[in-house]
C-alpha cells in the first residue's frame, strides 16, 4: 500500500519531465490567454453577419465558456491515459491551425445564418469552439505533468489556475485595448495560430525529441493558405465595425457606407441634397420647414447629430440651409477618416465632430443651445441602450432650445416593443410628439425604420411623401405606444425588446 504522499506510479503513469514551474505557468498563461484572444476577436469577426448587440456577445461568451469547460474535462481525462508531455505540443498545433480553419468557416457560414440567437451561437460553434476545446485541454495536462505528490497539489493546481485566469485577462486586455485598435482582425489570428504552431513544434523537440515532418509542415500549410485567402468583408475594419464603402451602379457619384451587414448612409458626392434613404427623407420632411424662434423658413439652425456615419444629414443641413453649424458626435475617429478620404467630407467652422461616446460628450455642451438634436447613433441594428434611457433624453431637452425639436431614427417592426418603449421614455420630457410609420404598416416579418419627432414646442407643418410613409398624430401617437415601459438606465433592454432581423 502506497504513502499517502504519494502517488502509485502504476496507477496514473506521468514520466519525469524536466518542465519547471515557471515554464509550466507561461504555457497555461499563453494558451488561456489565446483562447480569450480569440473570444474578444469573434465578435469583431462576426459583426458583418449577425451584427453587434448584447445578444452576439452573450452568444459568444456562452459558446467560448463552454469549449473551456468541454477541454478542461477532456484533457484532464486524456492526461489520466497518456503521457502528458507527448500531447502539449500536438495540441498546440492543432489549436493553432483550427484557428485558422475559423476564418474560411465564418466566410463559408456566415452570410447565410440569421441574427437570431441560435444562429449565433451556432456560427459562433461552428468557427471557434473547436480551438477553445482543443486549446484548454492543455492546462489539465500541464498540471498532470507537475503533479508529484500529493503534499503540493494544491499548490500546483493553484498556481497553474492563476496562471491561466492571468493569461485570460492578458488576452482580453491587450486585445481590447490595444490589438483590435491595432490591427485587423484577420492577421491578428493567423498571427495567434503560427504563434501557437511554433510553440507545439518547440515543445515536442523539447520533451520528446520530435523533429518536424515535412508532410506534416506540409499539411498545416493547407489552413494557413485557407485563412491568409479568405479576404474579409471589410474595406476597413475599425475598432467598432467592418467598413465598406461601395459604388452605386446607377448612380456613379453616389457611395454607400456599410457598417458591418447593413448600409448605414448613403452619400452622393456630387450632390449633397440627394437623399437616398427613405428616413433621410422622414428627417427632410421636418429640416425644410422647420422655423425655430421668429426665424424664417430656410434661416440658419444650430443643429446637434448623435451618430456621423456617412455625415449624409449635416451635408444636407449645410447645402441647403447656409450658415446652419452643425456638431456630430461620432465614436468610432476611423470611421470619420473614412468619411474624409473616400465620402468626400469636409470639416469646416460650420460642420464639426467631436470623436468619443455620445453620452458623455453631453456633459460638456452648452445647454438651450440647439435648435435640433438627430438621435441617429447605431451599434448594429439598435440604438445603444444608454441612449435611450430617460436619463439620456433628460440631458437632450436641457440641450434644446424652449421651441428645439428632438429627431430619432430607430429600427423596430412586428410589434414594436422598442419603438414604443422609446415613445414612453420620451414622453416623460417632451410634451409634444408624433411618429412616422410605414404607409402599409409595421411588417411582421422584418424591422424598419420609425422615426420619432418630439418638442415641447410646436412641430412644424409635416408633410410626408406616402412613399415614405405616414404621420401619426400626436393622439394616434400616444394611443400607439400607451401603456409601454420607460427605458431607464438601471433597465433598458433595447436589444431585446426590438425586432430581431
Amino acid at each position: 500500500m502506497s504513502s499517502p504522499d504519494s502517488i502509485d506510479a502504476t496507477e496514473s503513469p506521468s514520466p519525469k519531465v524536466g518542465l519547471s514551474s515557471r515554464a509550466a505557468k507561461v504555457v497555461v498563461f499563453a494558451t488561456s490567454g489565446a483562447v480569450l484572444v480569440l473570444e474578444i476577436l469573434a465578435g469583431r469577426l462576426m459583426a458583418p453577419y449577425v451584427g453587434v448587440s448584447l445578444e452576439t456577445f452573450t452568444g459568444i461568451i456562452g459558446t467560448m465558456l463552454a469549449g473551456i469547460a468541454i477541454g478542461s474535462a477532456v484533457g484532464g481525462r486524456l492526461a489520466d491515459q497518456r503521457d502528458p508531455a507527448a500531447m502539449v505540443g500536438p495540441a498546440m498545433i492543432i489549436g493553432g491551425a483550427l484557428s485558422w480553419v475559423s476564418l474560411p468557416i465564418l466566410s463559408a457560414l456566415g452570410p447565410a445564418v440569421g441574427s437570431d440567437p441560435g444562429s449565433i451561437v451556432v456560427l459562433t460553434a461552428f468557427a471557434f469552439l473547436a480551438p477553445a476545446v482543443v486549446l484548454s485541454a492543455i492546462s489539465p495536462m500541464v498540471a498532470k505533468m507537475k503533479l508529484e505528490s500529493l503534499a503540493d497539489t494544491g499548490a500546483v493546481v493553484g498556481s497553474l489556475s492563476a496562471a491561466g485566469t492571468w493569461g485570460a485577462l492578458f488576452g482580453t486586455f491587450v486585445t481590447g485595448f490595444v490589438l483590435a485598435a491595432s490591427f485587423p482582425s484577420r492577421p491578428i489570428v493567423i498571427g495567434i495560430g503560427v504563434l501557437l504552431v511554433l510553440s507545439g513544434a518547440v515543445w515536442m523537440f523539447r520533451f520528446t525529441g520530435s523533429k518536424p515532418q515535412p508532410v506534416a509542415a506540409g499539411l498545416l500549410l493547407i489552413p494557413l493558405a485557407g485563412s491568409a485567402l479568405i479576404n474579409s468583408p471589410c474595406d476597413v475594419e475599425t475598432a467598432y465595425a467592418c467598413v465598406s464603402v461601395e459604388v452605386d451602379e446607377d448612380r456613379p457619384s453616389g457611395r454607400s457606407l456599410v457598417l458591418d451587414e447593413l448600409r448605414h448612409s448613403y452619400i452622393d458626392l456630387e450632390d449633397p441634397t440627394y437623399l437616398e434613404f427613405r428616413y433621410f427623407h422622414l428627417f427632410q420632411d421636418l429640416i425644410d420647414p422647420f422655423t425655430p424662434g421668429s426665424s424664417e423658413v430656410g434661416a440658419p439652425i444650430n443643429v446637434l447629430n448623435m451618430g456621423g456615419a456617412g455625415f449624409a444629414i449635416p451635408r444636407y443641413i449645410e447645402a441647403t440651409r447656409p450658415g446652419s453649424t452643425s456638431l456630430v458626435l461620432e465614436i468610432d475617429d476611423a470611421l470619420v477618416e473614412v468619411a474624409k478620404d473616400d465620402l468626400g467630407l469636409e470639416l469646416t467652422d460650420d460642420l464639426q465632430v467631436i470623436v468619443g461616446d455620445a453620452r458623455l460628450a453631453l456633459d460638456d455642451l452648452e445647454p438651450g443651445s440647439y435648435d435640433l438634436i438627430i438621435g441617429d447613433a447605431f451599434g448594429g441594428r439598435s440604438v445603444p441602450w444608454h441612449l435611450t434611457t430617460t436619463e439620456v433624453m433628460g440631458q437632450v431637452e436641457e440641450l434644446l432650445t424652449d421651441d428645439g425639436v428632438y429627431m430619432m431614427n430607430l429600427i423596430d417592426g412586428k410589434d414594436s416593443r422598442y419603438a414604443k418603449a422609446q415613445l414612453a421614455t420620451l414622453a416623460e420630457h417632451f410634451d409634444h410628439i408624433q411618429i412616422a410609420l410605414p404607409s402599409d404598416g409595421i411588417p411582421s416579418s422584418f424591422a424598419v425604420n420609425q422615426v420619432i419627432y418630439a418638442t415641447n414646442g410646436q412641430l412644424p407643418e409635416i408633410v410626408i411623401d406616402p412613399e415614405d410613409g405616414v404621420l401619426l398624430s400626436e393622439a394616434e401617437t400616444l394611443e400607439y405606444y400607451d401603456g409601454a415601459q420607460v427605458l431607464r438606465d438601471d433597465f433598458a433592454p433595447v436589444d431585446q425588446l426590438a425586432f430581431s432581423f
